[in-house]
């Protein structure tokens, strides 16, 4: 796969020798990819990287344009990332303080001659019965105790996610989404050629009379949903919407995918899944409970649908790594996992302290335990044009145009991931964002 920077390197080139002009317009990021034979993801990547170069600005509803006046001191645009270090907002991987020797520790048993063997063998989405027991234990609640046999598992989270809407949606037909979703599930809904209902949210998620009035229109065949710390807004239902929601699903007879993965970060709040298990198909993964490269996804399942998820997820070829999923059994049993978790919880909660510090008197939403925040922003702000003006002083945020699903209704808000940076370049890149809304 062609490395989306050298790409970019290649565009900024003929930005740089004129071929082409500021005020040009690039084409759509769908042709873009098609034209150079990459995927939809990797052109994402590619406009996304001209942006933070402070090359290109994109405008909702009409594209996105060569910016004019953007150089270096000689007049020659900057073909190459600055030389600065940049500050990453945008991917959120979060890391507690010690984690790797916990997860070092937990490892050394597993790298005996006897247990390596075993933990190398290929396993299928069904797991090991210790996996499914572990995951089951991780899981369950006293409202929700998790039945070992509904567990699957995937290579990653995204996995598991494509595997269950692929078994739940037929190509063509209409998946509801809240209006802000996860970029991911409208990258893997086009690739299943699924259609997506854009549900109505307020300040607390999504609003159950919302799925109603969509499924009324036409027909909806499932639902995707984050109930608990919902990216990008952080918010979670209240008890009392996620008894409203569970039963109008019920009603309605719609299946609904949970996306579970950052709920971690709030173990008080009760899963969708526990108020209607027999259509609630819960996904997770241990990429942000754990590392990024650590990718073990996995799915409470249903069983009316069980069969279905896993038919999809062999089809897919998206079965997990013996080694991971091992490791991750041990991992559970030893305590580590809830010991990085734990970690996890009071290092987000001391970010959102200094976000909430530094940007005092911001329109902001955010969980004060979650990972990122919604900042809604001031003036005559355009979400593009903050994102280019940040990426000028070596920072990247996400324009809320990535998780908005009618792009006709994108409001004027960028998402700041808060988990990347050690907090000092936490707090310096806040700071400087800060000063940038200031001056619009």
């Amino acid at each position: 796969m062609e490395d989306y920077r050298l790409i970019a390197d290649g565009i900024a080139a003929d930005i740089a020798d004129g071929r082409l002009r500021p005020g040009q317009q690039l084409p759509t990021q769908r042709a873009f990819a098609r034209s150079r034979g990459i995927a939809d993801s990797t052109a994402t990547r590619v406009y996304r990287e001209l942006v933070r170069r402070g090359l290109t600005v994109g405008e909702v509803g009409r594209g996105t344009f060569v910016r004019a006046g953007q150089g270096t001191d000689d007049g020659r645009v900057a073909l190459t990332e600055p030389a600065a270090v940049p500050v990453d907002l945008e991917l959120n991987y979060p890391t507690a303080p010690g984690q790797d020797e916990l997860l070092a520790d937990g490892l050394a048993p597993l790298l005996r001659a006897d247990a390596l063997g075993e933990a190398l063998r290929p396993v299928g989405a069904v797991g090991t019965g210790a996996a499914r027991r572990a995951f089951a234990g991780l899981l369950s609640t006293d409202a929700w105790p998790v039945d070992p046999e509904r567990l699957l598992f995937s290579g990653n989270g995204r996995q598991s996610m494509a595997g269950a809407l692929s078994a739940l949606v037929p190509p063509g037909q209409r998946l509801g989404v809240e209006a802000l979703t996860y970029p991911v599930v409208k990258a893997v809904a086009e690739r299943l050629g699924i259609r997506l209902v854009p549900l109505a949210m307020d300040e607390d998620g999504l609003l159950p009379e919302a799925v109603a009035a969509a499924h009324r229109a036409a027909p909806l065949r499932a639902v995707y949903v984050q109930p608990r710390l919902q990216n990008p807004t952080g918010a979670s239902l209240p008890y009392e919407r996620a008894v409203a929601l569970a039963g109008e699903l019920r009603r309605l007879d719609l299946p609904v995918v949970e996306d579970a993965v950052w709920s971690f970060l709030r173990p008080g709040l009760s899963p969708l899944a526990a108020l209607a298990p027999e259509r609630t198909v819960l996904v997770d993964s241990l990429s942000k409970r754990l590392a990024p490269g650590l990718t073990t996804g996995f799915a409470v399942v249903p069983d009316g649908v069980r069969e279905r998820v896993a038919g999809a997820l062999r089809a897919g070829g998206w079965a997990p790594s013996g080694f991971a999923l091992e490791a991750a059994v041990r991992w559970i049993g030893d305590g580590t996992l809830a010991a990085v978790e734990a970690a996890k919880r009071v290092d987000a909660a001391a970010r959102q302290a200094v976000a909430r510090e530094v940007l005092a008197g911001q329109r902001l939403r955010a969980d004060p335990c979650s990972y990122y925040l919604w900042w809604e922003l001031p003036g005559a702000w355009r979400a593009e044009t903050f994102v280019a003006a940040a990426a000028r002083a070596g920072i990247s945020v996400t324009p809320a145009a990535a998780f908005a699903v009618d792009p006709r209704s994108t409001p004027s808000a960028v998402r700041v991931g808060l988990a990347s940076p050690p907090p000092p370049a936490l707090a310096r890149a806040l700071g400087v964002l800060a000063g940038i809304a200031a001056s619009g």
